[in-house]
């Protein structure tokens, strides 16, 4: 059985990838972290509550992904959360025969490069510039106070920041932050899946720095950063009911499609 297999025929066949970043860093750089469930064609995953459950395209409708599921719940009694990558119906129905309730969705919103960008505002005492040694405690600073509330990304810390930026893809000129003399008042960590595909990766703006224009100008900033580079399309992940950060990517370009929705389903 090949995770890596299963998970690259699933992603070409859903046209999203089954497992998120998270997931990957721990099974790459934390290994005894993963709890897992093995078939020739399918696995399951849980870190923490967390559970990935994957099955091969060509081994679907044969009750795989139910034999699975009801293997973890006879070993783990808690709280699960499992997210379906693309709001897959074979997960739902499986989400809905297990007890599990849908909770949260996850927008994929996406913006053509060919639309022109506006030019990135100056603010009054701001700098933007690329990641530089020595920014890391700031960085890690802001993002806590920027995602405090949220559950994956304002846990980063200085280990997970290296894993991040230990990654292929990782360019210290696509980590933009906005300076104000020593202090760090947002960044904007862009990612590029290829020379055509870019991500707005992570927007944090320090709360004591909000109503500054800091999140437009960064994002701007970003943008023109993965346009020049040769980006034809840029993608960002949303809450959907985040409607403030809705209106400011939909005004800067962004769109929404009802396929590009991952959703969460908990039981416990």
């Amino acid at each position: 059985m090949d995770i890596d297999a299963i998970a690259a025929a699933a992603e070409q066949a859903d046209g999203a990838a089954p497992l998120d970043e998270a997931t990957w860093l721990t099974l790459r750089h934390h290994p005894d972290r993963v709890t897992r469930w093995e078939l020739e064609q399918a696995f399951a995953l849980l870190v923490g509550a967390e559970l990935s459950l994957v099955v091969h395209p060509e081994a679907r409708r044969h009750g795989l992904g139910g034999e699975l599921l009801a293997e973890v719940l006879a070993a783990y009694d808690g709280e699960l959360r499992a997210w379906s990558h693309g709001d897959h119906p074979g997960a739902a129905a499986l989400a809905r025969h297990h007890g599990f309730d849908r909770v949260r969705e996850l927008w994929v919103m996406r913006r053509p490069g060919s639309l022109p960008l506006a030019e990135v505002p100056a603010l009054d005492g701001v700098t933007i510039r690329g990641f530089e040694p020595g920014d890391e405690a700031e960085l890690i600073r802001v993002n806590a106070a920027a995602f405090a509330a949220h559950p994956e990304q304002g846990a980063m810390d200085a280990a997970n920041l290296a894993e991040r930026m230990s990654q292929e893809w990782f360019d210290p000129a696509g980590l933009l932050v906005a300076v104000d003399g020593d202090r760090m008042l947002g960044f904007h960590w862009t990612k590029r899946h290829s020379p055509e595909l870019g991500e707005v990766y992570v927007v944090g703006i320090d709360p004591a720095a909000q109503g500054r224009g800091l999140g437009k100008a960064l994002t701007l900033a970003g943008l023109h950063h993965l346009a020049d580079g040769g980006a034809r399309e840029v993608l960002l992940y949303v809450e959907s009911d985040n409607a403030p950060a809705i209106a400011v990517y939909s005004g800067l370009g962004f769109g929404h499609a009802a396929h590009d929705t991952h959703v969460m389903y908990r039981r416990g």
